[in-house]
Formats: structure tokens, sequence, C-alpha cells
């Protein structure tokens, strides 16, 4: 008889890797920064390398499509309302899932209001935060990881330390909190913690409390097993005076678990090879399209397009108009700009006195000056496609897409040497000015200007640029890492 052999014990099958993505935007839903490029590409990366994704988010006004999944009550503090949970399709098998509660988030704005805050913010976003652990625990698959972003999202943690503690379905879930611009920070005054379902006890400065008021980001950064931003650069200068926003001392006592991982871009969204918004399309084999697109562009502003204008170099900006985007540096050069063998085009909106000085600059100079305030998807396509030269002088840049976008099209980027911007532009690929003054700015473009005129100069660094991988591929295996590491994922 043959020897008996020890019946093999069968594997437990392991669970799914899950992650609850929560954040206050995302394409193709509402979009006001990137943050919203962020979370329309970064679960579908996620997907694509196996994970289990859902993104949570509110159902703002026209948001539009999906199927109501879920119907129940949550309650913050006092407030209590009766939601419907839509989910919509995301790309490679991604799910979002948006909150309707019209009383929060049928709004004419997502956070502000003829510039003003709404008074309730601080409800809204507790709200979501809530609603999403709550349809979380009722689904059949537990979440691995929580993932909130910025300060919208700051709860997260703290609800899952406090609230949930003790969650037959999300005691012991552990949170990533990615930080995407330090400088909102979720600032409220210390009487909303208890209409939030939270204690005096987190009026500490361990916690919440900063300042004598209480702050969202500073409850998900003390609170998060892991905290990330979006470049590595960045990651390093949160951490200084010049650019903690008074938050580096808290991002200094948890250095050893703040990483930087570079935003990625939807390759798909922006090829110039397949962009419906270009005339025709154009590789780094044949960039002959890309003379199509400056043509198309010119055209769309109303400026000259005869064989001059089409040859001068065309220098193009997609930005919100605000001082941290650089626009104080523009605004100092405007006697300097016109006289510049070049043709500016710019699109965006912001502050007013910076609206009102691109108007100004495009009347008096209807030849060489185009503006166009407010925002157009097509528009933006067009000016990444046909511009010579991408401007990007921000005093602080947490990651930038424009500058990979950039890249990406053939248009030489031209940035301050900040945060993502330093991360991602060398002087291989665009230029690069160290100093924040208008002088190194009109010097860093004078050189750009005159290296156009060398057609073999400028056409390596266009491909130079054409070459590199931007994709959400690449940070997505870096979130993965990170993911494993405060899961302990087998």
């Amino acid at each position: 008889m043959p020897p008996r052999t020890a019946a093999r014990k069968k594997s437990p099958t392991k669970p799914p890797k899950a992650v609850l993505q929560i954040a206050s935007e995302a394409l193709p839903f509402a979009k006001t920064g990137g943050l919203a490029d962020v979370l329309g590409a970064l679960p579908p990366a996620l997907a694509r390398l196996g994970w289990d994704v859902t993104l949570v988010l509110p159902k703002y006004r026209g948001v539009e499509g999906g199927e109501v999944v879920e119907r129940f009550t949550i309650t913050v503090g006092g407030f209590a309302r009766e939601v419907a949970f839509v989910q919509a399709p995301l790309p490679d098998g991604a799910r979002a899932i948006l909150v309707d509660c019209p009383e929060l988030y049928d709004r004419p704005q997502l956070y502000t209001e003829d510039g003003v805050d709404y008074p309730d913010n601080p409800r809204r976003f507790a709200f979501l935060v809530r609603a999403a652990l709550e349809f979380a625990a009722r689904g059949a698959t537990r979440p691995s990881i929580v993932h909130a972003h910025d300060w919208q999202a700051g709860l997260a943690p703290v609800y899952l330390r406090s609230l949930y503690a003790n969650h037959p379905r999300l005691v012991g879930t552990p949170t990533v909190f990615t930080i995407h611009n330090l400088a909102y920070q979720g600032l409220f005054e210390p009487d909303w913690l208890p209409r939030l379902d939270l204690g005096w006890d987190e009026f500490t400065v361990d916690r919440l409390e900063y300042w004598n008021r209480i702050s969202f980001l500073k409850g998900a950064i003390n609170g998060a097993q892991a905290i990330t931003t979006v470049s590595p650069r960045y990651a390093d200068e949160i951490q200084t005076s010049e650019f903690g926003f008074g938050f580096d001392g808290i991002l200094q006592a948890r250095r050893a678990d703040l990483v930087g991982i570079l935003n990625g871009i939807d390759t798909n969204e922006w090829d110039p090879a397949h962009d419906r918004f270009l005339p025709q399309p154009y590789s780094a084999a044949d960039l002959d399209g890309k003379r199509a697109a400056k043509i198309e562009l010119l055209r769309r502003y109303g400026l000259p397009t005869d064989t001059a204008a089409v040859s001068r170099p065309l220098v193009g900006m997609v930005s919100r108009m605000v001082d941290q985007k650089g626009l104080d540096l523009l605004a100092a050069l405007g006697a300097e700009l016109p006289r510049l063998d070049a043709t500016f085009i710019v699109l965006g909106t912001g502050d007013a006195r910076y609206q009102d000085f691109w108007r100004s600059l495009a009347a008096a100079h209807p030849d060489r000056v185009g503006a166009q305030i407010g925002f157009d998807e097509g528009l933006a396509h067009l000016i990444e496609g046909g511009a010579d030269i991408f401007l990007m002088p921000s005093r602080f840049e947490p990651s930038g897409l424009n500058q990979m976008y950039s890249m990406r099209y053939g248009t030489v980027p031209l940035v301050h040497a900040v945060g993502g911007l330093a991360d991602t532009v060398t002087p291989k690929t665009g230029f690069v000015f160290d100093d924040y003054t208008p002088a190194a700015l009109l010097a860093c473009l004078t050189q750009a200007l005159a290296t156009f005129g060398d057609g073999r100069k400028w056409r390596a660094l266009q491909k130079a640029g054409m070459a590199k991988d931007f994709s959400w591929d690449r940070s997505a295996k870096e979130y993965v890492k990170i993911y494993d590491r405060v899961s302990r994922l087998d």
C-alpha cells in the first residue's frame, strides 16, 4: 500500500485589492483645476493594474447620466438627508459614485459664489466623506485602502480613526492622503466640531487645531498612514517656510511618511496623433500638422496668418490668472512683451486685474497679442498643438500638467524651476529660470525666442520632449507601492 500523503491545505482566497477614492471633483463630471484631471485619469490607471477602484464625489448641478444603485440616509451632526448614489462607469473597469444631495451640491459653483466660500462647506464635504464611507461599508468588497484627496476629503482619516474605529467592515482600514495644493487648507471655526460629529478632543495641535481654528487638511496629515503629494520636488518644498504655507513644521513631523509622486497625463486624451480638436494629426516623425494647428490658432484669435506671422514664434498660455501662476511677472513686463519678435495668445480666467491686463494688451497690439477670458477645452488643446512655446512662470507649482501636455505636443515649455515643473522640464526639453523676477523671466523668454531661430536645435528640443513618458500608468505603479506598504497586502 502506498504511503498516505497529507491532505494539501486549501489556501484561503485573497480578498480583492480595492481602493476607495474620495475627491471633490473629477473629469468628466466637474472641474475647477488639476485635481479633476488627476481623478479622471488615476482610477482607470489603477484599474489597469488589477485594482477594484471606486471614486466617490458629489453630484453637482449639471452632471447627468449614471444609474441610481443605492438610496439611504446620511447623517452628519443634526443634518440628515436621504441620498441617491448614482453609479457611472469610468474607463478600464473603474467606477464613479456620485452623491446626489441637491441641498448641498446643486449650486451654481463647486466651492464659492461671487468669490465667497459657501458658509456650509464644512458640512458639504464632511457629508461627502461620510457618504463615501457608508457606501463602502455596504458594498460586497471591503476597501483595502481609502485614498482621500485635498482638504475636501480630509476628514476621511479622522472619521476612520474616530467614528469608524470599531466598525465591523471598516475597522483598521488604512488611509492615504494626497495634497494637490497646500495653499488650500480647509480652515473653519472650531464650533463646527460637534456639527460634524467630532469631539472636542480633536481640537488639539496633534489633530485638527490650527491657530485656534480647525483644519481639515491638518487632520488628514496627522491621521493618514501615508501622505503623498504630486511631485518629488514639491514634497521637499512644502517642508520649507517658503512653500509650506504654515504647514512646514506639521509636514516635517511626518516626513518619513511623505512621498512625492509625479502626476501623469491622460495620453489618450492628450495625443497629437489622435486629437479631435486639431485640424490635422501629427507626431514626432512628422510635425507638419503642427503648422496647420498654428494657422488655425492664429485665425481663432483673429491674428494675422500671413507668412511672416506664421514664421514668428507663437507663445501660448492656458492658466488661471492669479499670482501663483506668475501673472504678476507677466504684468510687470507689459511694456516689454509686445517689443519681442513673437506673438502671444492666452486663455484663462482669474483676478480681474490680470484679465484686464491681457484685454488691454490685446487691444493695444491686435496683431501680436490675443486674449480670451474663460475656458474652452477644445481651444486649450489647440493652443497646445499650435503654440511654439508654452509659458508656465508659476511662483509655485505642485505638479503642473500643461508642461507635460506641451512636451507631448512638440510645444517647448518655459517654466520657473519649482515643484513638478523642475521635475519634468530640463534644458534638453525646454527653458527654465531660477529667480522669480520679471528680469529672469524676460531673459529666459529672450533665450527661447533666439533658439527658435535655429531649426535644428528647436527640433531637437521638440523631439526630446515628445519622447518622454508622462503616462498615468507610470504614476499609478508608484501609488500601488504606497498602497501595498500601508495595507500590508501579500
